[in-house]
């Protein structure tokens, strides 16, 4: 067990030398791909890299695909930083696939409303409305080695379109995850998200009219385009821990969490958690994060501090030999400067 968690943290050890960058806050693009669109693992504040499983793990490590039972389906809905109108839609399916694999797809898109048109000359709109899509198609892969390693890989197409510009893009996921102990108690991740090419936006929206005037002709205009500049991913570096302490004969749990997370645009993190669950009826988890260094006034990351959150599953059937559960998870999560944000789920596994 010792020897596999130092090869874990062996391999992450490259990627946290240049990660964890605040100068470089701002400088990447699309990232949406760091919202969390799903109930249960937004009450935790993402912190799970070592124990998230199912369809959600395929947003923070898509090793954790592994324990999914036989089939999921999972449904969620997000209100991103309550009051400003921004909403993002997530849908999942993940099945077994042979005797150790696992495939899961995702689709996640955001919606902003509808944003008034406005131009130079009409500053208060000229009637018109528009409205942003950024949508991200997930494709993942798990696969388990002797039931204590599970290696995972997942491929996301990105699209971002406002009005008629478009930026088209590809990001790899992989993690790993490691479980030991008494039942399974020692859990151990290590994720690497959203590493891919630099993105840059294209189309019709980048080229404008400028006019000129040739020697004894009269002025005349020609479409000039714009070169755009290009940004990269939100690549970002999970490393987390939890340990399970069983009660009641075993049939419930008092899982603690840590969770360090290293930002190549932004700040690093560090995140301890804890979640309850009662005979696998009722799950109730809080977690809190802070961010690493030296912090500015008015600069706090958005979701640093608290977030808590709960899911309620029950048998879809009262026979013992059916194990299938329909879940709901619900999450709220404190945001710097706004009144919060909230995320609710539906879940239906088949075990």
């Amino acid at each position: 067990m010792i020897k596999n968690i130092l090869i874990i943290i062996a391999l992450a050890l490259p990627v946290l030398s240049w990660a964890g960058n605040p100068d470089r806050q701002g400088e990447a693009g699309a990232y949406e791909l760091l919202l969390n669109p799903w109930g249960a693992s937004a009450g935790i504040n993402l912190l799970n890299t070592g124990s998230i499983s199912g369809v959600e793990a395929m947003r923070l490590n898509p090793a954790g695909l592994h324990f999914t039972g036989r089939t999921q389906l999972i449904a969620g809905h997000m209100r991103l930083f309550d009051g400003a109108g921004v909403n993002m839609n997530s849908a999942g399916l993940a099945f077994k696939y042979g005797e150790n694999g696992t495939i899961g797809f995702s689709l996640s898109s955001m919606d902003f409303g509808d944003i008034p048109i406005t131009t130079v000359l009409q500053p208060e709109g000229n009637g018109g409305t528009y409205s942003p899509g950024f949508v991200h198609l997930g494709v993942g892969y798990s696969h388990s080695f002797k039931d204590k390693i599970f290696v995972g890989v997942l491929f996301r197409a990105i699209s971002e379109t406002v009005i008629d510009v478009t930026a088209n893009g590809l990001a790899l996921d992989a993690g790993v995850q490691y479980r030991g102990g008494e039942n399974d108690r020692v859990k151990l991740g290590i994720s690497l998200r959203n590493v891919g090419p630099a993105m840059t936006f294209r189309g019709e929206g980048l080229t404008q009219e400028v006019a000129t005037t040739a020697p004894q002709t009269a002025e005349y205009f020609l479409q000039a385009g714009l070169r755009p500049a290009k940004y990269e991913l939100p690549t970002v570096l999970n490393l987390g821990v939890s340990y399970d302490f069983f009660l009641a004969g075993g049939r419930d749990y008092l899982r603690a969490i840590g969770n360090f997370t290293s930002n190549a645009f932004s700040r690093d993190n560090l995140g301890l958690g804890a979640e309850y669950s009662f005979k696998e009826l009722f799950q109730a988890r809080a977690a809190y994060t802070v961010a690493l260094g030296n912090i500015p006034e008015g600069t706090a990351d958005i979701y640093t501090g608290i977030s808590a959150g709960f899911s309620v599953n029950v048998r879809t059937s009262k026979k013992e030999d059916n194990q299938n559960r329909l879940g709901i998870d619900y999450a709220y999560r404190t945001t710097q400067h706004f009144a919060g944000t909230h995320n609710i789920g539906i879940r239906y596994t088949i075990r």
